[in-house]
Protein backbone atom coordinates (compact mmCIF):
# COMPACT_ATOMS: atom_id res chain seq x y z
CA UNK A 1 0.00 0.00 0.00
CA UNK A 2 2.75 2.54 0.99
CA UNK A 3 4.23 1.95 -2.70
CA UNK A 4 1.09 3.60 -4.14
CA UNK A 5 1.88 6.68 -2.29
CA UNK A 6 5.85 6.23 -2.96
CA UNK A 7 5.00 5.93 -7.02
CA UNK A 8 2.55 8.96 -6.56
CA UNK A 9 5.33 10.88 -5.22
CA UNK A 10 8.02 9.73 -7.83
CA UNK A 11 5.12 10.60 -10.50
CA UNK A 12 4.83 14.29 -8.85
CA UNK A 13 8.71 14.75 -8.52
CA UNK A 14 9.02 13.63 -12.14
CA UNK A 15 6.29 15.87 -13.38
CA UNK A 16 8.25 18.82 -12.04
CA UNK A 17 11.13 18.48 -13.40
CA UNK A 18 12.16 17.64 -16.96
CA UNK A 19 10.81 14.12 -17.37
CA UNK A 20 7.27 14.46 -18.92
CA UNK A 21 5.47 12.36 -16.28
CA UNK A 22 1.35 14.00 -15.63
CA UNK A 23 1.13 13.10 -11.71
CA UNK A 24 -2.73 14.69 -11.76
CA UNK A 25 -4.23 11.26 -14.07
CA UNK A 26 -1.97 8.95 -11.36
CA UNK A 27 -3.63 10.65 -8.58
CA UNK A 28 -7.08 10.24 -9.62
CA UNK A 29 -6.84 7.32 -10.49
CA UNK A 30 -5.48 6.41 -6.89
CA UNK A 31 -8.21 8.14 -5.62
CA UNK A 32 -10.74 6.04 -7.86
CA UNK A 33 -8.96 3.42 -6.04
CA UNK A 34 -9.76 3.83 -2.69
CA UNK A 35 -6.04 5.89 -1.66
CA UNK A 36 -6.61 8.14 1.44
CA UNK A 37 -6.79 11.68 0.32
CA UNK A 38 -4.69 13.29 2.76
CA UNK A 39 -1.70 10.74 2.06
CA UNK A 40 -1.92 11.15 -1.62
CA UNK A 41 -1.86 15.21 -0.82
CA UNK A 42 0.97 15.04 1.12
CA UNK A 43 3.14 12.74 -1.53
CA UNK A 44 2.05 14.85 -4.39
CA UNK A 45 2.77 17.70 -2.88
CA UNK A 46 5.83 16.51 -1.50
CA UNK A 47 6.80 15.04 -4.65
CA UNK A 48 6.17 18.20 -7.32
CA UNK A 49 7.79 20.99 -4.52
CA UNK A 50 10.99 18.71 -4.23
CA UNK A 51 10.94 17.93 -7.80
CA UNK A 52 10.79 21.77 -8.13
CA UNK A 53 13.48 22.13 -6.34
CA UNK A 54 15.76 20.56 -8.92
CA UNK A 55 14.83 23.17 -11.25
CA UNK A 56 15.54 25.75 -8.44
CA UNK A 57 19.14 24.15 -8.28
CA UNK A 58 19.25 23.90 -12.73
CA UNK A 59 18.66 27.66 -12.87
CA UNK A 60 21.07 28.65 -10.14
CA UNK A 61 24.09 25.94 -11.21
CA UNK A 62 23.19 25.18 -14.97
CA UNK A 63 21.44 28.23 -17.08
CA UNK A 64 23.97 28.92 -19.47
CA UNK A 65 22.92 25.54 -20.67
CA UNK A 66 19.05 27.05 -21.25
CA UNK A 67 19.32 26.31 -25.03
CA UNK A 68 19.85 22.59 -24.91
CA UNK A 69 16.63 20.60 -25.64
CA UNK A 70 17.24 18.49 -21.97
CA UNK A 71 16.93 21.78 -20.03
CA UNK A 72 13.51 21.90 -17.94
CA UNK A 73 12.49 24.75 -19.18
CA UNK A 74 11.68 26.57 -22.86
CA UNK A 75 13.52 29.75 -23.76
CA UNK A 76 11.01 31.38 -24.60
CA UNK A 77 8.62 30.43 -20.99
CA UNK A 78 11.78 31.02 -19.59
CA UNK A 79 11.58 34.49 -20.87
CA UNK A 80 7.75 35.14 -19.81
CA UNK A 81 8.90 34.01 -16.24
CA UNK A 82 11.81 36.08 -15.85
CA UNK A 83 9.35 39.12 -17.02
CA UNK A 84 6.86 37.85 -14.47
CA UNK A 85 9.87 38.04 -12.24
CA UNK A 86 10.95 41.32 -12.65
CA UNK A 87 7.97 42.55 -12.13
CA UNK A 88 5.99 40.57 -9.11
CA UNK A 89 9.46 39.37 -7.92
CA UNK A 90 9.92 35.81 -5.27
CA UNK A 91 5.72 35.99 -5.59
CA UNK A 92 5.60 34.39 -8.90
CA UNK A 93 6.75 31.48 -7.25
CA UNK A 94 3.25 30.89 -5.53
CA UNK A 95 2.04 30.35 -9.63
CA UNK A 96 4.32 27.23 -10.06
CA UNK A 97 1.94 25.29 -10.22
CA UNK A 98 0.57 26.71 -13.54
CA UNK A 99 1.27 23.60 -16.19
CA UNK A 100 2.25 26.09 -18.51
CA UNK A 101 4.98 28.22 -17.60
CA UNK A 102 4.94 27.36 -14.13
CA UNK A 103 8.17 25.02 -14.31
CA UNK A 104 9.62 28.25 -15.70
CA UNK A 105 9.04 30.01 -13.23
CA UNK A 106 10.99 27.84 -10.53
CA UNK A 107 14.11 27.49 -13.08
CA UNK A 108 14.14 30.88 -12.81
CA UNK A 109 13.59 31.07 -9.21
CA UNK A 110 17.22 29.36 -9.07
CA UNK A 111 18.32 32.41 -11.92
CA UNK A 112 17.45 34.93 -9.78
CA UNK A 113 18.89 33.05 -6.77
CA UNK A 114 15.67 33.37 -4.94
CA UNK A 115 16.93 31.98 -0.96
CA UNK A 116 15.87 28.41 -0.83
CA UNK A 117 13.59 28.74 2.14
CA UNK A 118 11.70 31.26 0.69
CA UNK A 119 11.64 29.19 -2.31
CA UNK A 120 10.45 26.08 -0.91
CA UNK A 121 7.48 28.04 1.22
CA UNK A 122 6.15 29.90 -1.78
CA UNK A 123 6.28 26.68 -4.17
CA UNK A 124 5.06 24.23 -1.88
CA UNK A 125 1.96 26.91 -1.11
CA UNK A 126 1.08 27.13 -4.49
CA UNK A 127 1.53 23.04 -5.53
CA UNK A 128 -0.42 21.97 -2.71
CA UNK A 129 -3.13 23.98 -3.08
CA UNK A 130 -3.51 22.70 -6.41
CA UNK A 131 -3.24 18.76 -5.42
CA UNK A 132 -5.95 19.98 -2.49
CA UNK A 133 -8.34 21.47 -4.90
CA UNK A 134 -7.78 18.58 -7.49
CA UNK A 135 -8.71 16.19 -4.44
CA UNK A 136 -11.26 18.66 -2.90
CA UNK A 137 -12.97 18.46 -7.28
CA UNK A 138 -12.85 15.00 -6.94
CA UNK A 139 -14.89 14.62 -4.09
CA UNK A 140 -17.35 16.43 -5.28
CA UNK A 141 -17.93 15.11 -8.36
CA UNK A 142 -18.60 11.79 -7.26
Amino acid sequence: MISQYLLLFAAAFGAATLLPFYSEILLIAQLESGLTPLWLWLAASAGNTLGAGVNWWMGMKLSHYADRRWFPARKKDLERAQGWFGRYGKWTLLMSWLPVGGDALTVVGGIMRVPLPSFFVLVATGKSLRYAILILGYNAAV
